[in-house]
């Protein structure tokens, strides 16, 4: 699984990268500090089930913190993209390109209207990011539609004289954008398309792009710089606007601060808190402090938590709908090098034990007897469906 963070030039993608991951990248105030693509690893939350078995983890992967399970996934942080990116304008092709990669996407916007359309900086307020999220989907849409019409003349003809399932046909032909038959058939009935394909013009394949678009990249929108004047009510303006769409205030600068001063063990700070301790406070100087106290107030105070941490988890948790699995067994939780409860997995939802099985490795799933529901400590089925935070045994023959 990887999370595309999306955007214009200058919108804080950087920064909200750096803040997920720690990595150090350029972050500047200035259109396409990124060129290029930039990888990590950032963290889902997840309360961990160390606390239901009275036990201390020692997570392999990740980190664990008064029972909150932080659970590495890949962080894709793209070119800066601007309006003509499906023209190649900006890095349009090559923001395009790499954005192909993401299962599902953070589209950051300057919730404070003060970077321009080209990610250049202006007075505050003076710029309406609506038109950021209007134009990204726009640039998407068309992308998918060049995606869609290359070869498509050809491939429609083919389909009108050989009739084969509509569905299973087009689904093959774009493959390439995580069309599935099941999805291809939601939407054939959802636009009543005709089904004779020759009668699909341009207007026609624009709406199923748009379609295909909003089911293989869902998306959350980051409002950033929520920190700044005004920007709460472009914020509350934008939820109305776009009301079907999942909008989250967040200041990505207090959580890169909160992360920095954690790691250096200044403050305890445990992501998407309302509240941090302060640990050394001999060793803040005045301007640390006082950057501490703004977040304290006009952030956490104000929001209750930065944002970053909880658009990382809507994107995971509720608009891919995964869920986070521990291996473990009902009369040891430890691994052989003695680790508590050291792995966390996340598996699409309607994941069976079986599935889980082959997710561990190739040999337990070909292997496999029964699985032990470890909480409720009784045996469940290949295909019993696993639930978030199950704790599961797999019992093989060898």
């Amino acid at each position: 699984m990887k999370i595309g963070l999306v955007g214009k030039p200058s919108s804080g993608k950087s920064t909200f990268f750096k803040a997920s991951t720690l990595a150090e990248v350029a972050i500047a105030p200035y259109p396409f500090t990124t060129i290029a693509k930039n990888e990590g690893v950032g963290f889902v939350k997840v309360d961990c089930v160390d606390k239901d078995f009275n036990v201390q983890c020692n997570p392999r992967f990740g980190y664990c913190i008064d029972s909150k399970r932080f659970v590495p996934v890949e962080l894709l942080d793209v070119a800066g993209l601007v309006p003509g990116a499906h023209e190649g304008k900006g890095m349009g092709n090559q923001f395009l390109d790499d954005l192909n990669q993401a299962d599902v996407l953070i589209h950051i916007i300057d919730a404070a209207g003060a970077t321009n359309e080209k990610g250049e900086a202006v007075q505050p307020l003076s710029y309406d990011p609506a038109n950021d999220i209007r134009f990204l989907e726009h640039e998407l849409d068309m992308w998918y539609l060049r995606l869609i019409e290359k070869g498509w003349e050809r491939f429609a003809r083919a389909v009108n004289q050989e009739r084969p399932e509509l569905n299973k046909a087009v689904a093959k032909q774009l493959g390439s954008l995580r069309v599935t038959e099941k999805l291809m058939e939601r939407v054939i009935q959802k636009l009543a398309l005709d089904l004779d394909i020759m009668k699909w013009d341009r207007s026609i394949l624009l709406k199923i792009a748009t379609e295909l678009r909003t089911a293989t990249k869902p998306m959350v929108i980051a409002c950033n710089k929520i920190d700044i004047k005004g920007a709460y009510e472009n914020f509350e303006r934008l939820k109305k606007e776009f009301s079907n769409h999942m909008l989250v205030p967040c200041s990505a600068e207090a959580e890169l601060a909160l992360r920095e001063a954690a790691k250096h063990e200044l403050i305890k700070y445990i992501p998407d808190d309302a509240y941090f301790e302060i640990l050394h406070e001999e060793r803040l100087n005045e301007k640390q402090k006082n950057a501490l106290n703004f977040i304290k107030a006009d952030v956490l105070g104000k929001h209750a938590s930065t944002g970053v941490q909880k658009v990382l988890d809507i994107a995971v948790f509720e608009l891919l709908k995964y869920i986070a699995i521990f291996p473990g067994g009902v009369n040891k939780l430890q691994d052989q090098h003695g680790n508590v409860i050291p792995d966390c997995f996340l598996m699409p939802s309607n994941t069976t034990a079986l599935d889980f099985a082959f997710k561990l490795h190739t040999d337990i799933g070909n292997h496999f007897i029964k699985a032990i529901d470890v909480k409720a400590r009784r045996p469940v089925g290949k295909e019993h469906i696993l639930k978030h935070r199950d704790v599961i045994e797999i019992v093989t023959s060898k």
